[in-house]
């Protein structure tokens, strides 16, 4: 049998707990040989709280636990046992592991190495307020998001004319 992640339900909040949890029941019943890694998938996300921008840690499925193991009676017993795990996610009575191309997207940087880059609350056609850089104090719509970079493109009215700017997320802040 070979290894793959499985989602498991949590009651919600308490997926920190549960990964603890089963990490704990995997020790002391010596299941380290068919239960490997257990993940709450995260993000980063950049939030402004007076003023002030910071990046803040977010759970991208709140309620799910990805687990990475071999699936036998034994370990599946194991999680499905453990405190606050309500279920495998899953149809049928044996859960599926997910494909590859599925954990690398919801993983990415756990997996890949690739850091990645904050998830912003901006959206196309809002005004924003540039706060720092040459272009400080200027005001403009976004017109496009570009994630990869972590840039956002729009238009500031500069000696009467539109003029096209790009600036990192983290130099704009929404107009209020």
């Amino acid at each position: 049998m070979e290894k793959g992640w499985f989602v498991i339900h949590t009651y919600s909040g308490y997926e920190n707990k549960v990964k603890a949890n089963l990490e704990h029941r995997v020790e002391s019943m010596g299941m380290e040989d068919k239960i490997f890694r257990i993940m709450v998938p995260m993000e980063e996300e950049l939030e402004v709280k007076d003023g002030k921008k910071k990046l803040v840690k977010k759970k991208v499925f709140p309620g799910y636990v990805m687990v990475e193991m071999i699936m036998t009676d034994d370990s599946w017993y194991v999680v499905r046992n453990t405190p606050g795990v309500t279920g495998f996610v899953g149809s049928g009575t044996r859960p599926i592991p997910l494909l590859d191309h599925e954990v690398r997207m919801i993983l990415g940087s756990d997996l890949s190495g690739v850091p990645e880059l904050p998830r912003i609350n901006l959206a196309v056609g809002q005004e924003v307020t540039v706060t720092e850089g040459p272009f400080e104090g200027f005001s403009g719509q976004i017109e496009e998001i570009l994630h990869d970079r972590g840039k956002v493109r729009l238009t500031v009215s500069m000696f009467g004319r539109d003029t096209p700017l790009e600036v990192d997320f983290a130099q704009v802040t929404e107009m209020e």
